[in-house]
């Protein structure tokens, strides 16, 4: 099962994804902690994201290749991007957004988190750049209280209950 957890920054989507692939007993793979493996100096440019993102693909694509449950975690902001993994994977991708409320986003922006390194630019200016997924998925609001609730919403659309496996 490939499972791709969108947002903004600070939306809590690197929160929730690692907990999900936890509950899911499924990899796990995080843009940004990718990037840093990637890059000494991030420039965030078009061909570093482009970069990450193709070894995105290539987390996918191995997992799907090993029958392996995988979460990926970056933002997915364009189709473009969605589209490409849509098609390499060629079994169904399901699609989780997770998104909160604005105040809550800049909080979390201000507070230092351990691979993120988006500040409030990179927040309006993906904000800016978004393409909403038209295609049916799972859309979550991340508040600082409601994990738990997260994640049995992500399983009850997975069809999946990590007790049973």
């Amino acid at each position: 099962m490939i499972i791709v957890v969108f947002g903004l920054p600070g939306s809590g989507k690197s929160f929730f994804a690692a907990r999900l692939a936890e509950a899911l007993v499924a990899n796990y793979v995080n843009s940004d902690v990718l990037r840093r493996k990637m890059f000494l100096e991030r420039t965030y440019s078009q061909a570093e994201k482009t970069a990450v993102y193709d070894a995105l693909l290539i987390s996918m694509k191995e997992a799907i290749r090993k029958k392996e449950n995988l979460v990926l975690d970056a933002t997915f902001h364009k189709h473009e991007t969605r589209n490409m993994f849509i098609e390499k994977a060629q079994e169904t991708v399901f699609f989780i957004e997770v998104w909160a409320a604005e105040a809550i986003i800049k909080d979390r922006l201000l507070m230092s988190r351990p691979f993120s390194e988006a500040d409030i630019k990179v927040y309006q200016l993906i904000k800016k750049e978004w393409e909403p997924l038209g295609l049916p998925h799972l859309v979550l609001e991340s508040t600082n209280e409601n994990i738990d609730e997260m994640l049995q919403k992500a399983e009850e659309y997975l069809n999946y209950d990590a007790r049973t496996n």
